[in-house]
């Protein structure tokens, strides 16, 4: 298991979910929700890498349950395209993290309305902590890399893996 901090992003239409890994890759957490409106979401995305010292960011890729694009896998595409010029992405499947998140939420007594604020972190959470769990168990990074050449810390970026 690679060592370092790893943040986790859910991409929506409305709202971002950060999330972020412990430097032993053991245990995702919730960062914060980026409102999408108000902020330059890779602006902050970059801020919170670099405030955590982050290795590497994992964005999930909204994916329909029969494997295709849905309106959103471009969005997320495109934030991940940009934060890629900062810090190594892997772009992951997060079918179903919402509604694993919001499951969670519920069975910790969470009603709809509470959740609201906290379901795109949770969202984060599920992505990042399954892309751990992966990696943990088969040995090596999990999803596709985005090969972008140097990064801004003048580290040459992996090769793209499929």
């Amino acid at each position: 298991m690679r060592q370092g901090v790893r943040i986790g992003v859910d991409v929506g239409r409305a709202r971002v979910g950060v999330a972020r890994s412990d430097r032993d890759g053991l245990l995702a957490t919730p960062v914060e929700t980026i409102q999408r409106a108000s902020t330059d979401v890779v602006a902050r995305l970059r801020e919170i890498a670099a405030e955590l010292d982050a290795i590497e960011a994992v964005v999930g890729l909204p994916i329909s349950l029969s494997g295709g694009d849905t309106p959103s896998t471009q969005d997320a595409r495109d934030i991940a395209a940009l934060l890629a010029t900062a810090i190594p992405v892997r772009l992951v499947d997060e079918r179903l993290s919402t509604v694993t998140a919001s499951a969670g939420m519920r069975a910790a007594g969470k009603s709809s309305r509470q959740q609201r604020s906290s379901i795109d972190q949770a969202a984060a959470v599920v992505i990042l902590q399954h892309a751990l769990d992966s990696e943990r168990a088969a040995g090596r990074a999990p999803g596709e890399l985005l090969s972008t050449g140097d990064d801004e810390r003048g580290n040459e970026a992996a090769p793209r893996e499929d």
